[in-house]
């Protein structure tokens, strides 16, 4: 008989702890699942048709690929009004004013405008430092309607890169609009503007009266008072209305009603300049004319100076609002592309300044050119009604660009 292999049996033991070693490896596969890391969301608000931000969401295309747990929200702004509040929200939250695209938020922080030098590596720096979750979520926490204080990061911003555009408008022709710079669109909208026949009559009559006078510094004093207060006028509505559009921000409607009235403008300039030869202001007849005069004679007749300055500056006034209707629309349409770009508030003041600088040349040139040689010179009826032609064709590009591509009137 052959003898059996004896049969190891299992031990009690090693059949107690198999449970214990199955709940190990459980628990470990949890952690592990639980490692991995969680959704990082990004926030990317844009406008169709804007080069900057097609730019950047090819970057962020990149990144998303890159990224196995990042994931881009995003939010056009330009017909999609609630996205635009929205940003209004966030911006307000950030402190980044004036909004623009594109702009990028990531945890806290953001990025605004393009640059292809800077901008990538910036967008890409602040992902990794907000990507294993790490940053607070500003956008998911005004979605949520947590009512957080302020963020008081530090704030990101890129200059937008350079785009060519080539625009056909009737008259005029192909343009490049990458010729075009924010101080050069300056000069050349304030000095159209300041041919303006409803000023210009203004300051021929009042120095027409100055040079009757006697007293040479009289006649220098309160000439440059009517200039200088006239500038002041002029720079108190256009700040005004800056400050209107601002408050508004991206809002569509605004953008499009302020095209519209470019359009109208123009349309109206170019006509008035055809039909119109004598370009005679029509916003005063000769009643109001006749009072002006009274009034200009009554201040310059004055035996106090003082009195004489108060009147000559309320007059001065007096034909700014006058004129501000006669420019059809000029500074609010101005101030409107202002708007559009980024820039510090400073900046946005030193633009008006130039602007009013360049539309009164016309008047320190009439007036220091009456003063020197005694006899009153203005531009010529011709002149004048090129000038405004010129003007229309100019509010006509505007408003077209204004309301189907304002990407391209962003210069900051």
């Amino acid at each position: 008989m052959l003898p059996q292999k004896a049969v190891k049996r299992p031990r009690r033991g090693n059949m107690k702890l198999r449970p214990f070693f199955l709940l190990l490896v459980l628990l470990s596969s949890a952690c592990v699942v639980s490692a991995a890391p969680s959704p990082f969301a990004i926030h990317f608000f844009y406008g169709q048709g804007c080069p900057h931000c097609a730019k950047e969401e090819k970057v962020l295309r990149e990144y998303e690929n890159r990224y196995g747990n990042l994931r881009i929200e995003r939010y056009e702004v330009y017909f999609n009004q609630e996205n635009m509040d929205l940003l209004e929200k966030v911006v307000e939250r950030l402190k980044a004013y004036p909004p623009a695209v594109p702009f990028l938020v990531v945890g806290d922080e953001y990025v605004v405008g393009f640059d292809e030098n800077f901008t990538p590596d910036m967008i890409k720096t602040l992902i990794a430092k907000c990507l294993p979750g790490h940053c607070p979520d500003v956008v998911r926490q005004i979605l949520g309607g947590e009512k957080a204080p302020p963020v008081q990061g530090s704030a990101q911003t890129a200059r937008p890169a350079e785009q060519t555009w080539v625009i056909t408008i009737p008259l005029a022709g192909e343009i490049d609009v990458r010729s075009f710079s924010l101080p050069m669109l300056t000069v050349v909208m304030g000095f159209l503007d300041g041919f303006n026949p409803c000023a210009m009559w203004a300051l021929i009559f009042l120095i027409g009266l100055l040079l009757g006078m006697r007293n040479r510094a009289r006649m220098w004093l309160l000439g440059s008072v009517f200039i200088v207060a006239s500038a002041f006028v002029y720079f108190l509505f256009m700040a005004a209305w800056l400050n209107i559009i601002l408050f508004f921000g991206l809002v569509i409607w605004v953008r499009i009603a302020i095209g519209l009235i470019a359009l109208a403008g123009g349309v109206y300039s170019v006509t008035d300049a055809f039909l119109n030869p004598e370009i005679s202001c029509k916003m005063t007849d000769d009643v109001r004319r006749r009072q002006f005069r009274v009034r200009l004679r009554n201040a310059i007749g004055q035996q106090s100076l003082l009195l004489s300055l108060v009147g000559i500056s309320l007059l001065a006034f007096m034909v700014n609002l006058v004129e501000i209707v006669c420019s059809a629309g000029f500074p609010a349409i101005y101030t409107q592309v202002l708007s559009l770009s980024a820039l510090p508030t400073w900046k946005y003041y030193a633009y008006i300044v130039l602007y009013i600088f360049v539309f009164m040349l016309d008047d320190l040139i009439v007036f220091f050119a009456a003063m020197l040689t005694l006899e009153i010179t203005g531009a010529t009826t011709t002149y004048v009604r090129y000038a405004r032609l010129l003007g229309g064709l100019l509010m006509l590009l505007i408003g077209a660009l204004l309301i189907f591509r304002p990407q391209v009137l962003m210069f900051g």
